[in-house]
């Protein structure tokens, strides 16, 4: 094949010279505080076991779904799934997508129009932002978890704006933070705008039997739409777009991530189905994750720890700024047996690069005492 375009090897170059290169790590034997597999459901073989079951009693052996879902791929695993899914999370309707990205490149799309303003937090996933892009809706973000700075962007644009969208994450990525639900629920209803809550950190660790923050806090009704994902405290893959009838049946005819890709293949699906059913019966994981997120702060503190950003979900994070410090930072613990992926800029904002702790229901104290005390150490 022809070589890369010079131009495209520059950017490669400079990403190298700046200390912003990416690549893709091997698999290492070490203790995982990096993955967020949060419960350790990916490798249950209760959850293989149970999808397995699933596919045998619908007698579907295929391998692959064979199509897009508007044409032969909507086999009949998906509206079983989808129905246990939106009873699981109290929604009137649940529409699969084939991951979270689709989902949200999907929603944000089609959804807010040209007329429409969309506000979101400034620390919002990249696929959100990738989806406002491809849409026509103006869109202005707002300093993070910052409602009073919220409030004066919606007096600035709620007068022009046909429909106003609130954007944000119940649980950020990169951050392991929250916003005040109840607080923005009562401003979204006070100037009439619709939220959109990406749940994708919280789904399976919050919530009485893992169905997330806004069912922990009740506030089902003051949201438009959830988007769920699986690849997390699921264990399995995939996400869904929670909402009204009406707006399944708007996705499935205009989300292009919908209806223009081959869906998933039915073991996917029925992975996805037999999670919903385990997420009833992992009270015990859920406790030891709390557990371990409270040993871990109490222990960073402890320690004297600085740069950690205050936290109660499975991420936790500390600030080492450059990229340079916090890779060798990250490298020094991994050559200790721990695995810690630093998180850099330009994914991050310049200055604010960090080592990012994935805590899971399956570490130990010792694990958690002993990676903090390599970190301390090197600090």
């Amino acid at each position: 094949m022809k070589a890369l375009p010079p131009h495209l090897a520059k950017k490669l170059q400079t990403r190298a010279d700046e200390g912003t290169l990416r690549s893709l790590p091997g698999a290492l034997p070490l203790t995982d505080f990096a993955s967020n597999d949060y419960l350790g459901l990916s490798g249950n073989l209760a959850l293989h076991a149970a999808a397995q079951e699933i596919l045998t009693q619908n007698q579907n052996t295929a391998g692959g779904a064979t199509g897009s879902r508007l044409i032969t791929g909507n086999h009949k695993l998906y509206p079983k799934a989808e129905a246990t899914i939106a009873t699981f999370h109290n929604a009137e309707s649940a529409l699969l997508f084939n991951s979270g990205y689709d989902a949200n490149i999907g929603f944000f799309s089609c959804v807010p129009q040209k007329n429409d303003v969309v506000l979101y937090d400034e620390y919002i996933h990249a696929s959100i932002r990738d989806g406002l892009r491809l849409g026509n809706a103006a869109s202005y973000k707002f300093r993070h978890n910052d409602l009073g700075a919220l409030e004066k962007s919606i007096l600035q644009h709620r007068e022009k704006a046909q429909e106003l969208y609130i954007v944000t994450e119940s649980v950020f990525s990169m951050d392991g933070d929250s916003p005040d639900l109840k607080q923005l629920a009562g401003i979204a209803a006070k100037y009439n705008c619709r939220i959109v809550i990406d749940e994708a950190h919280a789904v399976g660790i919050f919530g009485t039997h893992g169905e997330g923050l806004i069912k922990q806090t009740e506030l089902e009704d003051s949201v438009f739409a959830l988007i769920v994902t699986f690849g997390k405290a699921m264990g399995c893959h995939g996400a869904a777009v929670l909402g009204v009838k009406e707006l399944k049946e708007y996705l499935v005819n205009f989300a292009r991530s919908l209806i223009y890709t081959t869906g998933l293949p039915p073991h996917a699906v029925a992975t996805i189905s037999a999670a919903y059913m385990l997420m009833h019966q992992q009270a015990e994981a859920r406790q030891a994750l709390y557990s371990n997120i409270s040993f871990f702060k109490t222990e960073a503190q402890k320690l004297n720890i600085s740069g950690l950003i205050a936290s109660s979900s499975a991420i936790q994070c500390v600030v080492i700024p450059g990229n340079n410090k916090v890779k060798q930072v990250a490298a020094h613990l991994q050559q200790h047996g721990y695995n810690i992926k630093p998180i850099l800029s330009p994914t991050i904002p310049q200055g604010q690069e960090r080592l990012r702790f994935c805590l899971h229901s399956y570490n130990t104290q010792q694990d958690i005492s002993g990676v903090l005390t390599c970190l301390k150490a090197i600090l």
